[in-house]
């Protein structure tokens, strides 16, 4: 499987507005000269995208990002129903942060909770119908760019999670996105590292057999209040990590995970060591049981101003791909040595107290998959007022929800499609709408 990992975009209105005078363009433009020539014979299979999409969360910038990334798709062989994304602080809307009394309210009550106090009013906060609206304005036209992705983020779900394809032996990579801006605009709250907030609502990450965990987040850990946790859980349950907003380009390999820390695509020119970059990344599994190992091997690339182009970020051994054994061996059976009281036949049975693993709900696991995410893509591609037809034709919205934003709106009668069984029956509603034109 091969992942291409872009992060801080910064599509700044009204420069990208114009193409012919756009100072940035000229660097996408050999990116993708790149990326294609690195790409030739082998297509991408996902692209994640870390966050900072746009400069000031106006929509014209995301509209632009979104134009863009389709781009890159199509150039590279990948699906545009597998862009993935998250966002940064720059996908946060200023302005509306500092018009709001109720946004201010909310972000303050987590941002200044007592530490042992601090998870628990996040949850309050979120649950509240009119805190929880607050938290997600600034975001909104954020959430109107991710949508269609199938990355809408609200109260009840402020992250996603997706299921890809089998890497290979057995092992299923789960991509876990998480959203580190719920209080960034509050008081400069993400100008320092330890600031923001993400909380155990968004690490869960359950390690399960099989699984191979990769999480996708803008800030790093030690952005967060709540940092040596948020570490040592990510490094614990996801063996792939991608971090971004520093825009320093960094590979960090342990016999436990990979971190990737994106360069900027769009730096400020400005900045000092100003290299724009990015990661592209092939995925493996090697050997079997005991001897499992997911081989991680990692383009990293960051411009090279004379001559211009796009170079490999060498390893400290001088080569130009980075390659990691990520050891994940086969889970084998508990045996549990025979006693009298306990015949040999009954040994490898589990014992009868131990406490069963969480099982996702079914709408929670056909929401995760990738073929519902396909779905979430073509349901956005329709007319407005086909998306609102067949919601209502299927009864999956009333008339009364239609006072909703058309993101919260399509993305409750998503939910529940999947928790009626009726994504199979919207799917071939959405078919014959396409077919219609």
């Amino acid at each position: 499987m091969r992942l291409l990992h872009l992060s801080d975009v910064h599509f700044r209105e009204p420069d990208c507005l114009d193409p012919p005078t756009d100072p940035e363009r000229p660097y996408r433009t050999r990116l993708l000269n790149d990326l294609v020539s690195l790409c030739r014979g082998r297509t991408v299979d996902a692209i994640l995208v870390g966050g900072d999409i746009a400069f000031k969360a106006h929509p014209a910038e995301f509209e632009v990002a979104t134009a863009w990334l389709k781009r890159v798709a199509d150039q590279t062989g990948c699906r545009h129903d597998r862009i993935y994304v998250v966002p940064g602080n720059h996908d946060v809307d200023r302005d509306i942060c500092r018009s709001s009394m109720a946004i201010a309210n909310a972000q303050g009550a987590i941002a200044h909770a007592q530490q042992n106090r601090r998870e628990a009013t996040l949850r309050a906060q979120l649950k509240d119908r009119e805190a929880g609206v607050a938290l997600f304005k600034p975001l909104a036209a954020y959430n109107a760019f991710a949508s269609p992705f199938g990355c809408y983020i609200s109260p009840g779900k402020p992250y996603w999670t997706y299921t890809l394809d089998d890497l290979g032996g057995g092992v299923t990579l789960r991509l876990h996105g998480l959203t580190s801006t719920l209080i960034s605009g509050l008081e400069g709250r993400d100008e320092a590292p330890g600031r923001l907030y993400l909380s155990p609502l968004q690490t869960a990450l359950d390690p399960e057999p099989d699984v191979l965990n990769l999480v996708m987040s803008h800030h790093p850990p030690h952005w967060f209040v709540d940092c040596d946790e948020v570490d040592d859980v990510v490094n614990a349950r996801a063996a792939l990590q991608f971090f971004g907003h520093e825009h320093r380009q960094r590979c960090t390999q342990t016999p436990g995970y990979v971190r990737f820390c994106a360069g900027a695509l769009h730096p400020d020119r400005q900045e000092r060591d100003w290299k724009p970059g990015y990661n592209l990344i092939d995925l493996e599994v090697v050997g079997e049981g005991q001897q499992r190992v997911v081989r991680v091997r990692a383009h990293v690339r960051q411009l090279q101003k004379y001559p211009e182009q796009f170079i490999a970020l060498t390893t400290p051994q001088g080569q130009d791909v980075w390659v990691s054994d990520i050891i994940f061996p086969g889970h084998a059976t508990r045996v549990v040595n025979p006693t009298q009281a306990q015949p040999a036949a009954a040994a490898e049975a589990p014992a009868a107290s131990a406490t069963p693993a969480p099982v996702a709900s079914p709408a929670e696991v056909a929401m995760s998959s990738t073929n519902t995410k396909g779905l979430v893509f073509r349901f956005w591609s329709l007319a407005d007022s086909q998306k609102r037809d067949v919601m209502l034709k299927l009864k999956l919205i009333t008339e009364d929800d239609l006072t909703l934003s058309d993101e919260e709106l399509y993305d409750r009668g998503l939910r529940l499609a999947a928790q009626r069984g009726q994504l199979e029956e919207l799917a071939r509603e959405v078919e014959i709408l396409q077919q219609q034109g």
